[in-house]
Formats: structure tokens, sequence, C-alpha cells
């Protein structure tokens, strides 16, 4: 009893101990998810809003940039008067500069930066604006005033003829108090900061330490991550090993992110002083209700001692009267059920003999082998269908050992099971060889033995045999009939496997495992989970197979869970479609090397095997697709036909290997002037054509004169000499009125001959005629 009682005490102590543990736990939970919600909200509203300042910053910029389409010699001579009227760059950037195309500075403000005249040309910002002619933010650098780290905002400046003259620059300085630091300086509660820094690896404002132009410290896993374009909330360690929570958000104009970090120690603070309370709430619970709780269950369990010694007085006979106790209602109700037991008990032993009875004269009519043996495995008694199955009388058998009855060479294995068995607590299942009398002398019996135990004790042993040799004969001769089977299917080159309605894989051989990346035994997998199969771009499912007819040289793609992708030629049959036991055969052939060699012989159908570039069938395709767009577009598109000038001396001079490989180069060059939309062909022999869908007059005018002039640069030495050509180029809008691509062909032929007549080496534009200009609005 006082085990019991002081059980109940430590029961009621682990309920509080596990009920105030479990609210730490909850409230802990429910803490993390809102300093998580708060790090977040932090990190993507200064990303945004420093997005906004880049934004306008970047805008306002290149409007003037816009403005200032004057003469290159204009310029340079207003620039002083241009920077000091630009009143609103002033505010927005610590300093402006204005730079010619040579990489010069013009201007600047203030002008206390002393850096006019200075030579930028080398700078990143310089090159990326005057390459690609666009607006650019660049990466953080070093000035060379005074030293301090700062980012660039750049924008190309053009004059009416939209060429380059140079760029305007807004400098943004990363020290002292910027607007970088405003947003660095910003708390989160009373120890979290924030930090920006670019994906390249460049602090560019740490609100811990203040740091600029320091190198990210890749040591953290979540600062590593953010330079790979991860977003999002994590816990790691600060540079002092302080666990924090950092939270990454990524920015849209330039390739930063902003980390927001909060450390966990301020974080979960409120926790922490709750936990404290839940502890000395409990010591105070324990202090009070332990007491009391050990005086009133002793006093409520006293009449269980009376109880015990009433039942062991009835088990050992001492007592033949049912048991009585005063006490709980409880403790009485244990009483009868103990009186009603062992009355039941009673009964049970006063009908064991009228079971054996009916046992005995139910086995003599059973028709397989029943054998009863003793606790030492003597055999007591066995039915005339065990006789019959080895061939001997039930008086021979009396008394002789169960396991003599087994073949000597399996005897130690059935041993080995029977105790096993035993030891588990289990029925022993067998089969084995027994010897006989009857027509064979070895019969394989399927045996099944299990212990006859009371509430008091064991009383032997019951075995049922049922002889199974010409079962074993049937399986194994279908045993073979399968690894027949088999042996052929996995010769095969061809994935062949068979799944039931639910997807699972009931057969496979070892090429359809290979089809499906599982590297070694994929049955019992579901085959849906583990590929994908499209048909074009509609994916085709476990409902799709299953509802649909069977499917014969079905051309589709094949993606397993390992990424590999194949091009398959699919059949699948049904097999009991429609019943419980539905099959579905799937026959999987590798069709890649057929679709490959379509799509070399689509490939080389329509470009030019030298030149890699388009060839003129499908350079009059794209035309007529071209020509057919023309009345939808707001901007002109425009024909280009290029015509080398003495390519034949260089054939004739330096051999057709040296002008092949010019032919390549200049296909190069071709293809890397213009847009990755735009469409280059080679006509035919020293003939080139390119498509500029929706590039406008002007603009094309420009590349043909970048063409012309890299043509004109690009040299081959051979032999101590130089070859080279120059190129006559025709140049002409595409027309809603234009008839097709002839029309179009033969104005633009017409600008290269032009060009050659007037002496090779230029551009010509042949205008569309008056009678086919589209009407004006």
């Amino acid at each position: 009893m006082n085990r019991a009682v002081v059980l109940v005490v430590v029961v009621i102590l682990l309920s509080a101990l596990v009920v105030s543990l479990a609210g730490a736990w909850l409230s802990r939970g429910e803490l993390e998810q809102q300093a998580t919600k708060q790090v977040e909200t932090m990190a993507r509203l200064v990303a945004s809003e420093l997005d906004d300042k880049l934004a306008l910053r970047l805008e306002t910029l290149s409007h003037v940039a816009e403005s200032f389409t004057m003469d290159e010699a204009v310029l340079g001579a207003r620039a002083r008067i241009l920077i000091r009227q630009q009143t609103a760059l002033q505010h927005l950037f610590d300093g402006l500069y204005l730079i010619d195309a040579e990489g010069r500075v013009l201007s600047e403000y203030p002008e206390a930066f002393q850096q006019v005249g200075v030579n930028v040309s080398h700078r990143d910002y310089f090159q990326d604006a005057s390459r690609f002619l666009t607006p650019v933010i660049s990466q953080p650098f070093v000035s060379s005033y005074q030293d301090q780290p700062a980012v660039m905002v750049a924008a190309p400046v053009f004059d009416h003829r939209q060429k380059f003259i140079g760029i305007i620059g807004g400098a943004l300085r990363l020290g002292g108090e910027t607007f970088m630091q405003e947003f660095a300086n910003t708390r989160i509660g009373e120890t979290g900061y924030l930090g920006v820094a670019t994906r390249s690896g460049v602090t560019l404002a740490h609100g811990r330490t203040g740091a600029v132009m320091v190198p990210v410290r890749v040591e953290n896993p979540v600062l590593t991550a953010a330079m790979e374009g991860f977003e999002g909330t994590r816990q790691t360690q600060n540079g002092n090993g302080d666990k924090t929570i950092m939270s990454v958000q990524q920015m849209d104009q330039v390739p930063w992110f902003v980390a927001a970090v909060w450390p966990a120690r301020e974080a979960y603070a409120p926790i922490t002083r709750m936990a404290d309370g839940f502890v000395w709430t409990l010591l105070a619970v324990i202090a009070v209700i332990a007491p009391v709780a050990l005086l009133t269950f002793r006093r409520l369990m006293a009449p269980l001692t009376t109880l015990g010694q009433q039942i062991n007085e009835r088990h050992l006979g001492i007592r033949t009267a049912p048991v009585q106790v005063a006490g709980g209602r409880e403790i009485g109700q244990v009483a009868e059920i103990f009186n009603t037991v062992m009355d039941e008990r009673d009964e049970v032993l006063g009908s064991l003999a009228d079971r054996e009875a009916f046992f005995r004269s139910l086995t003599q009519s059973a028709p397989i082998g029943i054998v009863q043996s003793d606790v030492l495995g003597r055999i007591e008694f066995v039915n005339p269908a065990f006789e019959c199955l080895i061939g001997r009388p039930g008086s021979e058998l009396q008394h002789t050992h169960l396991m003599s009855g087994v073949y000597e060479a399996d005897q130690a294995e059935v041993i080995r099971g029977w105790r096993q068995a035993l030891k588990n607590h289990e029925v022993f299942r067998g089969r084995f060889r027994i010897p006989s009398q009857g027509e064979r002398e070895l019969i394989w019996a399927d045996v099944m033995t299990a212990v006859i135990d009371t509430p008091d004790k064991t009383l032997g042993s019951i075995t049922v045999v049922r002889d199974i040799s010409h079962q074993l004969e049937v399986e194994e001769a279908l045993r073979e009939e399968q690894q027949r089977a088999e042996s052929i299917l996995g010769v095969l080159q061809e994935g062949v496997l068979m799944v039931d309605v639910e997807g699972r894989i009931r057969y496979a051989n070892q090429a359809a495992c290979q089809f499906l990346g599982t590297g070694g035994d994929c049955v019992q997998q579901n085959f849906f989970n583990l590929v994908t199969i499209r048909d074009g771009d509609t994916p085709l499912g476990h409902q799709a197979f299953l509802t649909g007819a069977n499917v014969d040289s079905l051309y589709a793609t094949l993606d397993n869970r390992s990424g590999e992708r194949f091009d398959i030629d699919l059949t699948m049959l049904h097999v009991r479609q429609g019943r419980h036991n539905e099959r579905m055969v799937f026959v999987i052939r590798d069709d890649s090397e057929r679709r490959r060699e379509e799509e070399r012989l689509s490939w080389e159908a329509t470009h030019d095997s030298l030149t890699q570039l388009l060839n003129r069938r499908a350079f009059s395709a794209s035309l007529v697709k071209c020509l057919a767009a023309v009345p939808q577009q707001s901007v002109s598109s425009v024909l280009m036909l290029i015509d080398l000038d003495h390519f034949k001396p260089v054939n004739d001079e330096g051999g057709h290997l040296l002008g092949d490989d010019l032919l390549k180069r200049l296909a190069a060059l071709f293809a890397d002037t213009v847009r990755k939309a735009d469409t280059v062909a080679r006509l035919g022999g020293d003939e080139f054509g390119i498509i500029l869908p929706g590039c406008g007059l002007e603009r094309a005018q420009t590349l043909a004169e970048a063409i012309r002039a890299g043509v004109q640069a690009l040299r081959i030495q051979q032999d101590g000499r130089d070859f080279g050509v120059t190129a006559s180029i025709g140049l002409t809008e595409l027309s809603p009125n234009d008839s097709g691509p002839r029309e179009v062909m033969a104005r633009a032929d017409e600008g290269s001959y032009i060009a050659k007549s007037r002496g090779r080496n230029a551009v010509v534009v042949v205008p569309v005629p008056e009678d086919e200009q589209p009407p004006s609005a």
C-alpha cells in the first residue's frame, strides 16, 4: 500500500510537471512565431523602402539623362552649368558627375571633390553603362576622393541621333550620415539591428558594428545562403557567438539583400520569466498537495489489506466462503468480481472432462492429421488421418517422442524453430519432411503446433499435419516457368512492369527499374510516385491510365525521381479490366536516339553547316512570319542584306580554308552585334541577311554601321599577309503593303548594289515606295 501511495503522489507530481512544461513549450512556440514574424516584417519593410529610394534615384537620373540630347561638343562646353542646374539630383545624391564618352569627368557637384579631368573609364559603372547603354547601379567601390566607399547610379546620355556621348552619374556614400546608415541604425527591440550587403559578399551597412566595405562573414550559413538568393528566416549565431533570429529579404532593384537580426536572448526573454514563474508555482503546489494526498490515499486504501488476506485464504483452500470486505464501492466491486471468477473457475474445471471427450470424437473424423502430446513431447493421441498419412497405427506411436517422427536431416532446424516459438509464446509453423510407410518414403508436411495452456499449468501440445507433397510439386513447376519468363524479360532492353489498381508495382524487370531511377529493386513501390509521364505538355497520371483504353506506341517523356528524363515509346495493356484484381502492364522503350536523329536532320535542314547560321530557306520562312506581324507593330521592322566586298581574292590568294575561317568569324560578329530576337542567316556564298523585328529604321542604321565597321576591322593574318573584306549593306523597312518576301528582298538587295556602285563599304537605306506607305493617322 505504501508503494501505491508513493506511486499516486509521483503521478500527481509528474502530471503537474508535464502540464507546466507543456504550457511553457506552447508559450515558447507562440513567442517564437511572433518574434520570427516581427523580424521578417522589419526585413521586408526595410528592403522595400530601400528599393523605393534606389528606384526613385535611378528613375530621376534617367529622366535627366534623357533631357541632355545635345551635341557632344555642346555637352562638354555646358557641362558645369548642366550639373549645377540639377537641384533635384543634388538633394538625392551625395555627388553628381558628368562624364564624356571616353570616361573623362567634365564637371562635378560639389566642386570640392576635385574630380574634373579624372579618367574613370576603368570603373565598372562606366563600362556597363557605355556597353549596354542602359541605366545601372554599380557594385560598391572605393572612390578616389578621400578613399570613401560609395555606390554610383549612372545613366547613358545620347545626342539627337541616339549616339552615346557620355554618362551622368550620382554617387551615394556608404560611410557617415547617409540614407544607407539611416536604415542600419534602425533597431529591433533594444539590441536587434539591420544590415545590408551585396550578393557578391560586400557589406554596405551594419547596424551592430558600423562596418562598411568589408567581406560578408561567410562562416554564417544564413549569409552564405543569402548570397546565393535565399530569402527567409532562420536561427543562427552572430559574430560574438550569440544565438540570433535572422531574416533575409532580397532586393528587386539591385543584387543586394537586407538582413534583420534579433538576439534570441532578448526575443525569448518573456518566456524565460514565464518559465521561472511556472517552476515556483509548481513547487508551491507540491508543498501543499503532496502531504494531503498521502494522508487521504492511505486512509482510502486501508481495506485492501484485508481483501488481500481473504483472497489468499480462498486461493489456498483455507476459506470456502466468498470474500467480504467493508470499504469503498470500488473495493466492494473488486471483491464481487473475484467471487464471480472463482465460481466460473469451478464450473470450467467441472466441464473439462466433457470437453476432452468432445475433442477426441471430433478429431476422429477430421480430414487432416492431428497429434496430441504431453509436456515432454510424448505422443498421447493421433487421429486416423495421421495414421493413414504415415502408414503406421496409433498403437505403435503411443509414448514415442514427437520429434522422432521428423526426417533426420530436418530435425535440427525444426527443433530450433520450435524453441524460438516457445520463447516468443507463438504458434510453431513449419514445412519439413516426415518418413512414411505408405506410397511415399518421405512426404512433405505443413505442420502447425500450439501449446495447450490453462491458467495453472501447461498440459501439452496439439499438432496439425497436412500433406503438401503434391502442392509443392505444382509450386516448383510454376516457379520454374516464372523463372524462365523472368530470365527472358531480364535480358530485354525494354522496361516491363506490372502495377495494380493502386499503382503499386507487382513486377518489374531490371530495365524498368533503371527507367524509374530506383537503382535496385522497385517492386512494391508506387509507380506513379516514382515517375511523371507527359504526352507533350499534358501529364498522364494514375487515373488517366486506369480509366483509359489500352495505349499502343505513345511517344512521351518520362521524368523519374532521380531527375533523369527519357524520351520513350510507351505501351500499356489492361489485364482483367474492371475487376478487383485488375493489373496494368507497361512496356517502356527508350526513344531518345530516334528523336535525336530527327532533331539533327531538322537542324541540318534549316542551318548553314559552315557558319551555323540559318540557311536561305529558314530565313525566308522567318521573313514571311515577320511580314504577317507588320500590321500589328507600332515600331517598324527592318531587313538588312550584307554583301561582302573583295571576298573572292581572299579565297583565291589565301585559300578556301582561310575563306571559310573568315566567313565563320563574320557570322559570329553579326550574331553578337544584333539582338537575341533578331534573325541572322547566310543566304549563300558571301551574302548574309538579318531580320530586325520592331527595331525601327534609325536603330537599324546604327546596327548596320556597327556591323560595317566591325567587318572592316576584322583582319586575318596568314604567311605574313593581312586578309580582310568590307561590306556593302542594304536596309529597307517592311511594309504592310509588301506582297511577299521577294519584294522586300529586292529593295534591300538594291541598297547593297547602290553601296557597291558608290565604292563599296557603305550602308544604303532603300525607302518603301510612296504608293506603298501606310496612310497617316
